[in-house]
């Protein structure tokens, strides 16, 4: 090796003098600053740093300065709950703000939800804030001028989706899962036994859905939710979201949300996913607080609105609407009105408002006083609601309920009340009628009360059961027949009630019921105990909607039933009402039919009996050529001796009894005294 002084003189270090640094006559520099200052350059400041944490809000009232304090107090108020705001500018022209502003945040993720959430802020009635990124801005503006056709995508045939509506002779199908969730089948139902559709293992981790129409049916999986449909069960869509626990359809069965509580961020909400089912793709994404009240979003009747309630806030999608509140709401069934209660604040009462979208008109309001709770309950078709009221009257301490039963379809929405003073169990509508059914009082002194809502302005109580062993209330999809049960810690009483005349047509025992299901046309309904409740006796019982008992279906671990939904009938009411008023002709042909189903039942027994005497001369023969041909060998193992005609000469038979000793037990004369 050299030595270190030989190294600093080759360097320029000579004793005594400076070092240099200068570059030799012939020396050629190819280095470029790009590679010197790589690390420096890449963070240099960029233009449009900041703005991304910029928004513009606009349709902000124009003030002069005398109320120029009093709004940005109020701009304060309203877009600092989504984060800092570091800076804010209020464009002036000739005295007066310009209508627009803007915002800067100390983070893009504020400005993003300050858009998601306040965007569409109805101020007053003159002013409703539309709120946009900076950024948006450039985006808008450098769109194509020309349009470019999307790549077209490869069909896809699932088969029929409503296959099942076409079975002859109309029978429902139902999902089943038992094997403690190992084995999940679909079955037709039919009266005397249930036919197989579809059988798989481990088809699901947890548990399965229908969508509302009956279209897909949803199994869960860690990695996400699978749909299934057409005439096989093929996988139509997979949504993947990573410990999906919760699932909720759209009424149109365009959207699923899902619910998975590992995957949100505070940047990307993950925790709630919208999905597109036709595409898969997904929509949005919310964060969640809570999924104690599922499902968190709640859509209207025809799926083109969605709301959410947040800490103090109603969100309404689509149409934007912010509503400050800390109750409930619930949507119509049959119209774009949403329902929603606000509790009492000071000296401001407690208040029930009924809204029309997308116009937002208040078609109803209705104050309440001293209330402890609402519970919003809407008719199958939107034709009444009913707000039930828990009350605390001045100078008692007991608590009163009030049914605040709003007419819908009447001029000004009238309200009629029916007021309680024993605690409320349960209450039910009837689907497709005016009447409906409360369970009250304290067991075991429980009542079941009937109601029928009139057309003139009246609700009569029609009926009233004592002594009821039940708290829960089951109508029939088609109205008039229901199901009074005593579920889990009841025993499973059950009472089947015809409401057109109140009497009780049945009254049975499904020993631990956990479930009541009703198939979509109201013939049957099923009891059943699920292993996740119960651990013994799991099974499901079918019943006709008189409450006879037609099948007792006993499932290894029997966990879950569900009915397939049927879409909405094409078949308009005036068609309806016909079919009904020439019921008589085709009851004749319905009882033929049964005649014919039941010779074809004894007609499918011959065959199967048949079948199975065939298969047995076949075995019987098959059987005897192999006797024949071991013939030779039996000979030969026995040798020489033909048992065979031994055998076949049975008068030569003789008949010996062989005794064994087993066992001898001595017992002395002395014990016996």
């Amino acid at each position: 090796m050299r030595d270190t002084e030989d190294m600093e003189a080759e360097a320029g270090f000579d004793d005594g003098d400076e070092p240099s640094f200068s570059d030799p006559e012939d020396f050629e520099d190819d280095i470029s600053d790009q590679e010197l200052l790589e690390d420096v350059l890449r963070d240099r400041p960029q233009e449009a740093d900041g703005i991304d944490s910029v928004i513009v809000v606009d349709n902000v009232p124009q003030v002069g300065p005398e109320r120029l304090e009093k709004l940005k107090n109020v701009v304060q108020k309203i877009f600092s709950k989504f984060g800092k705001i570091t800076n804010e500018f209020y464009p002036e022209a000739e005295g007066k703000t310009k209508g627009y502003i803007f915002l800067e945040y100390a983070a893009p993720s504020h400005a993003q939800e300050a858009v998601k959430n306040a965007d569409g802020y109805k101020l007053d009635k003159q002013h409703t804030f539309r709120v946009n990124l900076f950024t948006d801005f450039d985006k808008y503006m450098n769109i194509s001028d020309e349009w470019e056709a999307p790549e077209k995508q490869p069909f896809k045939d699932f088969g029929n989706l409503r296959h099942w509506m076409e079975d002859p002779d109309c029978r429902d199908q139902y999902s089943v899962i038992y094997e403690s969730g190992e084995r999940t089948g679909i079955f037709s139902n039919d009266a005397k036994e249930a036919i197989t559709v579809e059988e798989r293992a481990r088809w699901t981790e947890t548990y399965v859905r229908w969508s509302p129409k009956g279209t897909y049916l949803a199994t869960f999986h860690q990695r996400g939710i699978a749909l299934w449909g057409g005439e096989k069960f093929k996988q139509i869509q997979r949504f993947s979201h990573q410990g999906v626990q919760l699932i909720d359809f759209s009424p149109c069965e365009r959207y699923v949300v899902t619910f998975s509580p590992l995957m949100d961020t505070k940047d990307d909400p993950q925790a709630i996913i919208i999905w597109d089912v036709l595409t898969g793709q997904k929509k949005r994404g919310f964060h969640c607080e809570s999924s104690a009240h599922w499902p968190i979003f709640k859509w209207s009747h025809d799926g083109k609105f969605f709301a959410r309630m947040t800490q103090d806030t109603l969100s309404i999608y689509e149409t934007p609407v912010r509503c400050f509140l800390f109750g409930d709401f619930s949507w119509s069934p049959g119209d774009n009105i949403i329902a929603f209660w606000v509790p009492e604040d000071k000296d401001i009462p407690a208040r029930v408002t009924l809204m029309q979208l997308p116009s937002r008109h208040e078609i109803r309001v209705r104050n309440l006083f001293n209330v402890v709770d609402c519970k919003l309950h809407w008719q199958k078709n939107g034709d009444y609601l009913c707000v039930k009221v828990d009350r605390t009257p001045k100078g008692t301490q007991g608590v009163v309920t009030n049914f605040e039963i709003f007419r819908m379809r009447e001029k000004q929405v009238p309200v009629d009340v029916v007021e309680m003073k024993e605690s409320i169990i349960a209450f039910a509508w009837e689907p497709n009628g005016s009447k409906f059914a409360v369970l009250h009082g304290e067991s075991p002194r429980i009542n079941s009360s009937f109601y029928h809502v009139k057309n003139n302005g009246k609700i009569d109580l029609i009926k009233m059961f004592d002594k009821q062993q039940a708290n829960s209330i089951f109508w029939s999809p088609q109205g008039q027949f229901l199901v009074l049960a005593g579920l889990r810690s009841m025993n499973g009483a059950l009472a089947f009630v015809d409401t057109s005349d109140c009497t009780m047509m049945n009254i049975a025992e499904h020993y631990m019921a956990s479930d009541v299901e009703w198939d979509p046309t109201g013939r049957y309904v099923v009891t059943s105990v699920s292993w996740w409740s119960h651990k013994v006796d799991n099974a499901f019982w079918l019943w006709t909607f008189q409450g006879r008992l037609l099948q007792k279906n006993n499932k290894d671990r029997f966990c879950q039933l569900l009915w397939r939904p049927r879409p909405p009938s094409l078949i308009s009411q005036e068609q309806i009402k016909l079919i009904k008023k020439d019921l008589k002709k085709y009851s004749k042909i319905f009882e033929q039919k049964d005649r014919l189903s039941q010779s074809k039942a004894s007609k499918e027994l011959v065959d199967k009996r048949r079948t199975m005497m065939e298969d047995y001369r076949k075995y019987r023969e098959a059987a005897q050529q192999m006797y024949q041909e071991q013939r030779p060998l039996r000979l030969q193992l026995r040798g020489g001796v033909d048992t065979d005609e031994l055998d076949s000469n049975v008068e030569d038979w003789e008949e010996e009894t062989i005794e064994f000793f087993i066992s001898e037990e001595i017992i002395p004369l002395g014990d016996l005294e």
